[in-house]
């Protein structure tokens, strides 16, 4: 009887073992899979860290065949960001369009505010969350930071007043994008216990390892079926 027990048990353990050595596989396949077609198409390979890979769009890109894109194999994206707004009063033209399109469609959705320094930074998040229309499953807002100013503490609490009245309102805290300059030159440091979205178009920068970086942009010359012209493209730390 113990005989029969020790095969039976044994038999079990390479059942589980064989079948531990499948799921090895396939995820190695899908895995290769993907970087693979990221590779082709963007000469890069997913850096250490990152594991989810996304878009953001704004009317630049004009009307997008959100169809076209996702039925091809850049299906894989996880995550669109849209600009939704600018200053004060603008409202980015495709929002609306973009924001519904994709609310109907698989990957996580985001909203941008680019920044005006010169602009009353109160005003620019009531302008902001006012188009927002976010829902729960929104991606974190961001707010995108790419015009220098003459004073660096200035800017810095211009920006605080923004990420304040957003994160107080909506209960969730934004991540602001800027330059990897700029990341380097004002923010490094700054704005103790948010997160960056970092634009390097280097593709193999150093520094990514930052643990306050949690997504980068590493080209604005991207092609993808369904957009006519070169749209962003990057990576996130976070599993969309």
């Amino acid at each position: 009887m113990a005989r029969t027990r020790l095969k039976s048990a044994k038999r079990k353990y390479l059942i589980v073992c064989a079948t531990v050595l499948v799921i090895v596989i396939l995820c190695y396949r899908e895995w290769n899979r993907t970087n693979a077609a990221l590779k082709e198409r963007n000469h890069i390979e997913i850096p250490q860290g990152f594991s989810s890979y996304g878009i953001d769009v704004s009317h630049h890109q004009g009307e997008i065949d959100w169809d076209s894109l996702f039925a091809s194999r850049d299906s894989i994206i996880n995550f669109v960001y849209c600009k939704a707004t600018e200053g004060v009063h603008h409202v980015d033209s495709k929002w609306e369009e973009n924001r519904v399109a994709l609310n109907k469609r698989k990957p996580r959705l985001g909203a941008y505010h680019f920044f005006l320094p010169n602009k009353d930074a109160k005003q620019q998040a009531d302008h902001f969350l006012v188009n927002y229309n976010a829902k729960t499953n929104y991606l974190p807002p961001v707010i995108d930071i790419e015009i220098e100013t003459d004073s660096d503490s200035e800017l810095i609490e211009n920006v605080s007043i923004w990420l304040d009245c957003v994160e107080s309102r909506i209960k969730k805290r934004p991540i602001i994008y800027t330059s990897h300059h700029l990341y380097k030159t004002i923010f490094k440091g700054k704005l103790t216990g948010y997160t960056f979205w970092i634009a390097n178009y280097n593709t193999n920068p150093s520094g990514l390892e930052d643990t306050n970086i949690v997504l980068w942009q590493y080209t604005d010359k991207g092609s993808l079926a369904g957009i006519e012209g070169d749209v962003d493209l990057n990576y996130s730390k976070i599993l969309y």
